[in-house]
């Protein structure tokens, strides 16, 4: 007898189409639910790295400790070195009732007398807000001019024995480029209401009187850097013809000469002055943001403009 044919056939076809349809519904949900995760993660992370949430302060709740603050390379305001932000790590070192003691990590060859002066302030403000909280100085590589003039506000300034210490100067720098515009034939038109508007300007002859003024106002900012540095020190400076002309010192010498206190490490610091071994940094982070903003900004622009003149430096 032959087979007859399902009655069937087509529901049940139909049947598995809907079923397949349902499975691949189902695993097209899945993968959506798996990609909208991954681009929740990915939207976190870049969060995170834009900013990086990295505030000083944030070990309130951790148990006694060394409270560490770094400044590193050139102190301006457009650098991590900026007053703003080194004060705000100090502050919240300070503050912080679990801190034992504030070491600040110096590795800096100088820079703005002004940054400089504002962090040396409020070193001063917050040593006597806190009077039971020792502030140490610890030098790695090189604290020369602003670099020495914010270490002097602390109680003690350690040094490794090939550290750089000293520069003890002001400096005001820039280029002239009147003799090559003679060789070009090339005249220069400035136009100022002043007579001192065009000061220091690169494309201008000296003028004897304006040099005369210049030197005038960075000899007073050396004695503001003297003062500051005989305040600091007191009686552990043993003064010599030297020690004010803008040289520097390997670390030895610099503790000889009482610039320096004697050698150690932030790890000596806070194991054996602070009794405190567990060491938190409290120093602003740049985050991601910033280093892209300063890489394609207008810090180009600034960089051009520095290259002709710059303001007094403590370098």
């Amino acid at each position: 007898m032959e087979n007859s044919p399902n009655p069937n056939w087509e529901r049940q076809a139909l049947e598995h189409l809907l079923l397949e349809n349902l499975k691949e519904t189902r695993k097209a949900r899945r993968w959506k639910a798996v990609l909208r995760v991954l681009t929740l993660l990915v939207i976190v992370s870049v969060v995170i790295m834009v900013f990086d949430f990295h505030l000083p302060g944030r070990g309130i709740g951790v148990e006694k400790h060394t409270a560490m603050v770094t400044l590193d390379g050139e102190i301006s305001s457009s650098s991590m070195a900026n007053a703003l932000d080194i004060n705000s790590s100090l502050t919240a070192a300070f503050e912080n009732e679990n801190s034992a003691g504030v070491v600040m990590r110096i590795n800096s060859p100088g820079g703005s007398p002004v940054q400089a002066g504002m962090i040396n302030d409020e070193i001063h403000r917050l040593r006597k807000l806190y009077p039971k909280k020792l502030f140490y100085v610890v030098v790695e590589d090189i604290c020369a001019s602003g670099g020495y003039y914010v270490a002097v506000a602390a109680d003690q300034i350690l040094v490794d024995k090939a550290s750089i210490v000293g520069s003890i100067g002001v400096i005001m720098e820039g280029f002239g480029f009147t003799g090559l515009m003679d060789k070009l034939g090339v005249t220069r038109r400035m136009i100022t209401a002043g007579s001192n508007k065009g000061m220091m300007d690169p494309f201008s002859k000296e003028n004897p009187q304006q040099v005369d003024m210049i030197k005038t106002m960075i000899d007073e900012i050396h004695q503001q850097f003297i003062a500051v540095v005989k305040e600091g020190r007191g009686a552990r400076l043993k003064e010599s013809a030297d020690l004010f002309s803008g040289r520097v010192w390997n670390g030895e010498q610099a503790v000889k000469i009482g610039l320096a206190d004697g050698f150690g490490t932030v790890d000596t610091v806070a194991r054996d002055v602070f009794k405190a071994p567990d060491i938190l940094d409290y120093t602003m982070k740049e985050n991601f943001a910033e280093r892209v903003a300063k890489r394609f900004g207008a810090e180009v622009g600034a960089a051009a403009g520095k290259s002709l003149i710059k303001a007094p430096d403590l370098k």
